[in-house]
């Protein structure tokens, strides 16, 4: 568990303590377009990449995540993964989302509604920014553990899970986001 610094425009991480972050947030934008949370990922895993392995943490029994920072428009995560660790497939409730990979290779499956299930494999330095009808399943691949920056638009909205991609409907609706105190 971790406990972040309060301001009132962003909480931000305790650990990340590098100025630059503040300003990448852009606390008065409140919706986010997907290449520019895909614009986000990339620079804080190129620009803050020391920063990022402090609060790095490995977990054998699960997936591990910490929020490094939350913005009335914006949520950054990171997440780790070791080799054959997954999300359950899922969407981010309307969110728009992008990840980038700060180490490591990760494997996803994803499908827009009414679409076909595709695959691809994302290695250190890639990313991909997406709308919000997307749903996906990520799976660190390879024989190293995998780490990933993780932005989403609108903030704090629930994800909804599936059985499989294949019982994405045709429809995602959005659900409702989670109101900041």
């Amino acid at each position: 568990m971790t406990t972040s610094i309060v301001r009132p425009d962003v909480e931000i991480h305790p650990q990340l303590t590098d100025p630059l972050l503040p300003e990448l947030l852009h606390p008065s934008r409140l919706l986010w377009t997907p290449r520019e949370l895909a614009d986000l990922t990339r620079t804080v895993t190129t620009e803050l990449t020391t920063g990022l392995r402090d609060v790095l943490r490995f977990d054998e029994d699960r997936r591990w995540w910490a929020r490094l920072a939350l913005t009335d428009g914006v949520e950054l995560w990171l997440l780790s993964w070791l080799p054959g660790q997954s999300t359950k497939p899922h969407d981010h409730g309307g969110a728009s989302g992008s990840f980038t990979v700060l180490q490591g290779e990760l494997g996803e499956e994803y499908r827009y509604p009414g679409g076909p299930v595709r695959r691809r494999t994302h290695l250190a330095g890639q990313g991909i920014g997406f709308g919000a009808g997307r749903a996906h399943q990520v799976l660190g691949v390879g024989s190293e553990p995998a780490a990933s920056v993780h932005a989403y638009s609108p903030p704090l909205v629930p994800t909804r899970e599936y059985a499989s991609l294949a019982d994405v409907p045709n429809e995602i609706p959005p659900l409702p986001a989670i109101v900041r105190s």
